[in-house]
């Protein structure tokens, strides 16, 4: 049995384009995450970060890894029903926390979010992995946009530090450079999207987004998750998030001391 919010065509989509829109995934949760993002801002973790790029105006804020301690967001990874979608959308019998992402633009930022995949910076290789990108404010120019089939891509896009726009490990070889999507002719799906809705796609999805021009904050929430087949895999160089200290090796699946199994079926 599939969550009532999952349809056939949906699970069909997912697998073959790695996107799929889900419409009121966290619409019973979106005054609990936006007290969350507040209290995310207000105290931030250490791996915060204000996008700051010469010339550009506006606040960029993002801030990833503090679920653990920021207790709205801990009430909506275990109440909302993300994990028993992620499970249908990844066609696997388990569940497992990795991490949040709170992305924040307010009016009139220029900055756009680079297009990347989130597989390469991270230390996770398999092909049931999702992430949820839910905006807290209505968005329409400021969505997620995500290039159609590209998880299924036989090399991965080289991982860049986005404000010096750096290479963040040493690629020889491995990676190719982020391609512009737009003027490649790709398929890019975006939605328009109210408060609560989700994308879901899968972490070797190349995605990014728009500035946010618009008179009203584009605060986002993303929530991270693994399936059955995701594995520690060793990157060239310091992954982000780092985790110090996992002491996991090659081939293990993650350690659920650290990153907690959300669903068993």
């Amino acid at each position: 049995m599939t969550h009532p919010m999952v349809t056939h065509e949906m699970i069909d989509t997912y697998q073959r384009d790695g996107v799929v829109l889900i419409k009121g995934l966290f619409a019973d949760h979106v005054e609990a995450l936006r007290e969350g993002v507040a209290a995310n801002m207000a105290d931030p973790g250490p791996y915060a970060s204000e996008n700051k790029k010469k010339g550009q105006t506006g606040r960029f804020f993002d801030d990833y890894c503090n679920w653990s301690r920021i207790e709205q967001f801990q009430t909506v990874i275990h109440e909302s029903p993300a994990a028993e979608v992620a499970a249908d959308l990844m066609q696997s019998d388990t569940v497992q926390m990795f991490h949040d992402h709170v992305l924040v633009k307010e009016p009139g930022t220029s900055m756009a979010t680079p297009w990347h995949q989130d597989g390469p910076y991270y230390f996770v290789e398999g092909q049931q992995t999702i992430s949820f990108w839910s905006p807290l404010d209505p968005v329409t120019q400021a969505t997620l946009r995500c290039v159609a089939g590209s998880h299924r891509w036989e090399k991965e896009v080289l991982p860049t530090r986005w404000v010096s726009e750096d290479g963040f490990f040493p690629d020889e070889g491995q990676y190719i450079p982020a391609p512009d999507p737009d003027a490649e002719g790709m398929r890019v799906v975006e939605f328009e999207m109210d408060p609560g809705d989700a994308v879901a796609f899968n972490y070797r999805t190349l995605h990014g987004a728009r500035g946010n021009q618009s008179d009203s904050r584009r605060r986002a929430f993303s929530l991270r998750l693994v399936g059955d087949d995701a594995r520690y895999v060793e990157r060239p160089g310091r992954t982000s998030p780092p985790f110090p200290g996992h002491d996991m090796v090659p081939g293990q699946r993650l350690r659920e001391d650290w990153f907690p199994m959300l669903l068993r079926r």
